[in-house]
């Protein structure tokens, strides 16, 4: 499904009346710091699924 600029524009217009445009900045942050945990969790996760090889063996 692809959007178009109307379709984008509504959004746009739904996200401000519903948040507030003072409210839309913080809102951001979090989602960003959210999705920054998420890929710093799969990194770590892939760290412990694939430990490095002992060079003493």
């Amino acid at each position: 499904m692809r959007f178009g600029p109307w379709e984008i524009g509504l959004i746009v217009v739904i996200v401000i009346l519903l948040f507030g445009a003072k409210k839309i900045p913080e809102v951001m942050r979090g989602f960003g710091s959210g999705i920054k945990e998420f890929k710093k969790g799969l990194k770590d996760g892939e760290e412990t699924d694939n430990p490095p090889d002992d060079p003493k063996k």
